[in-house]
């Protein structure tokens, strides 16, 4: 629903949401089916609890929890296309239109739609703006008698999104930050409505909420894609078409949302091919296993092998994924593999290059792992060796 109101944020974007125009009417449709579907199952579910409550079958404190309970679904049904909508502003929305299709068409049929009229039989009330902003105030009052539901924050945050009251879902997603710093989709979701309350800028600390989501989940969907307009914008074309190239293993290869990512992708490199003359070269270099950790090692286990700055941040610049059996590999790390917008090699003099086995397939370091590092080096040296001969502790 955000992507729908930031398309016509500058007129090359607006030309691919009117390409992409067919495609989305009939994503509506079937959004506004499954949404109907389901005020109708609430309202079967609210009608039985009241036949009950009404015989005496369940006692009111009873009939109370369920009725909230089948109200915090309600609202995630609500939601739940709201999650897969990262916010795209700049000429590279199409991309977000691909991935965000679902909040699209929910986005259309609240502003111009009849939601009263999903039922002909003329009962209007449930799953109504007013039902719907009735059950987001219940949620409130529940969290303010206990603060520390950190899902429930997340709920609140997300409705308050759906409903575009953007500084409310701040203030809602901050408090569920507090209670689960290290939720990545949280970090993103955050990142995306504090944007909306900015002038729908992502620069600042929507940006660094975008980096640290992608520290603790580099395959994000949701982080991929605004990280990517934040390059996009600063004409970090590369970087941009980098960040969303990640997004394709993430999405089913024939789906429709693959070819809008692979479209932009294509964008963002013709863009970024303008000035390849210049472009900086990277890093290159090796990668091997020393013989007597190979055992430790499976075939199938995810290397990661990074560069950061020698002399600054300790977020890798450039990151490339592989297996243990490509050992030993040949790498190259450049500008176009940045983890996040203005974290590029060639701003960084000098940097280590590391390579990790990481058993758990998690970018974050675990008892186990297996790790070598290269000496400082220069960021666009050639031939660096760098031998996985560490136990991580």
């Amino acid at each position: 629903m955000i992507l729908f109101w930031a398309i016509g944020g500058a007129l090359a974007a607006l030309a691919l949401w009117l390409v992409l125009r067919p495609l989305l009417a009939r994503r509506e449709r079937a959004s506004v089916s499954r949404r109907t579907a389901n005020i109708a199952i609430y309202r079967d579910q609210v009608r039985e609890l009241d036949a009950d409550l009404a015989a005496g079958k369940l006692a009111q404190a009873d009939h109370e929890r369920a009725r909230a309970e089948l109200e915090s679904r309600m609202l995630e049904d609500v939601e739940a296309t709201e999650d897969a909508a990262p916010r795209r502003g700049g000429r590279g929305v199409a991309v977000l239109v691909g991935v965000a299709v679902p909040a699209c068409a929910l986005a259309v049929y609240l502003l111009t739609g009849s939601p009263g009229a999903v039922d002909a039989r003329g009962d209007h009330s449930a799953g109504s703006p007013a039902q719907i902003e009735e059950m987001v105030q219940r949620l409130a009052g529940r969290l303010r008698e206990n603060p520390e539901d950190a899902e429930g924050w997340k709920m609140l945050g997300r409705s308050y999104a759906v409903l575009g009251r953007f500084a409310e879902a701040v203030d809602a997603y901050s408090k569920a930050a507090v209670r689960a710093p290290r939720d990545a989709q949280l970090l993103a979701d955050f990142a995306d409505a504090l944007a909306m309350t900015r002038g729908e800028k992502l620069q600042g600390e929507p940006e660094q909420l975008i980096r640290r989501a992608l520290e603790i989940d580099p395959e994000n969907l949701k982080a991929l894609a605004l990280a990517g307009t934040v390059a996009f914008d600063r004409k970090e074309y590369a970087a941009a078409a980098a960040y969303w190239q990640r997004m394709l293993p993430l999405v089913p290869p024939d789906s429709d949302d693959a070819r809008g990512i692979r479209e932009n992708v294509d964008e963002a490199r013709k863009l970024a091919g303008a000035g390849d003359a210049g472009r900086h070269a990277g890093i290159r270099g090796t990668v091997r296993i020393a013989p007597g950790l190979r055992d430790k090692a499976g075939p199938e286990d995810v290397v990661f092998i990074y560069a950061r700055a020698a002399d600054g941040p300790a977020m890798p610049l450039a990151v490339l994924r592989l297996r243990v059996r490509e050992l030993p590999v040949e790498f190259a790390l450049d500008d176009s593999m940045a983890m996040a917008a203005g974290m590029a090699i060639s701003s960084h003099p000098r940097v280590v290059v590391t390579a990790r086995i990481s058993r758990s397939g998690g970018a974050v370091p675990q008892p186990g792992d297996l790790q070598g590092a290269s000496k400082p080096v220069a960021n666009d040296a050639k031939g660096v060796d760098v031998l996985i001969d560490t136990l991580v502790n």
